[in-house]
């Protein structure tokens, strides 16, 4: 079974446009994992434009499914990751001015640095997965820096699906299993919605987890998030491409 990472970023977003406490960043954690999700995803970046460190700390008691933190491996991420101790960490090279993630590591000129992380981390029970994009080698890598798992960006896949859907999943299928074969556990996550989601899971039905946040939060907008919530799950379990409805 594919699990459903919500990330509760946008969340954030809009409670720190106004100030104050609405929304509330746990009531919604806690009514995700009430709808369904099997994981609860934030990503603190350092100017703290939306999760806030504070955040992740109180919502380490709340989150009774999988709590997944990603983040660009700073001094202050890694010390982060120590006190909570999440379920799984992803490492994302995020620069700190970036507006969201938009490429994965270059795990081949990051090895020492990402192997000396991804030790230090799962020497603390903490499952860890590096952020990539489909090219073959990078994965290859991944492996060697011993990682538990990897999550594929799958941004430039939501674009090209528009167009040509089969080319589009191609390079995410022969990098989904090479992941297999080498035993990594595959992940995915960015742009992924109620639209393109099906399709990638028929192709790649071993994957262990996707994270969205965006496209969820903006279609709860309109459905509400418990109907949101269920309609990206079918997405998970239906084989058919009928599965948003």
């Amino acid at each position: 079974m594919t699990k459903l990472s919500v990330n509760i970023n946008k969340i954030a977003t809009l409670r720190n446009s106004r100030g104050g406490n609405i929304p509330d960043v746990l009531q919604v954690a806690f009514d995700c994992q009430l709808f369904g999700a099997e994981g609860i995803t934030v990503h603190p970046r350092p100017d703290e434009r939306h999760i806030r460190y504070a955040d992740v700390y109180d919502l380490q008691p709340k989150v009774t499914t999988e709590f997944n933190i990603e983040g660009n491996p700073s001094p202050e991420f890694v010390s982060l990751i120590k006190k909570i101790r999440p379920t799984q960490v992803t490492l994302v090279p995020d620069a700190h001015d970036v507006l969201t993630s938009d490429t994965g590591w270059d795990t081949i000129e990051h090895k020492d640095f990402l192997t000396e992380v991804v030790n230090e981390f799962q020497s603390m029970g903490v499952r860890t997965s590096i952020f990539v994009n489909t090219d073959l080698e990078m994965i290859k890598m991944v492996s060697k820096i011993g990682a538990d798992r990897i999550e594929l960006y799958t941004g430039p896949y939501a674009e090209e699906y528009k167009t040509d859907r089969e080319k589009a999943v191609a390079p995410y299928v022969e990098a989904a299993t090479l992941a297999k074969k080498l035993g990594l556990g595959v992940n995915a996550g960015h742009d992924l919605n109620l639209e393109n989601l099906n399709y990638l899971y028929v192709n790649i039905p071993w994957l262990k987890e996707v994270s969205i946040g965006h496209s969820l939060i903006s279609d709860a907008l309109y459905l509400g998030l418990e109907k949101t919530i269920k309609a990206y799950k079918n997405c998970l379990n239906t084989p058919a491409e009928n599965a948003r409805q």
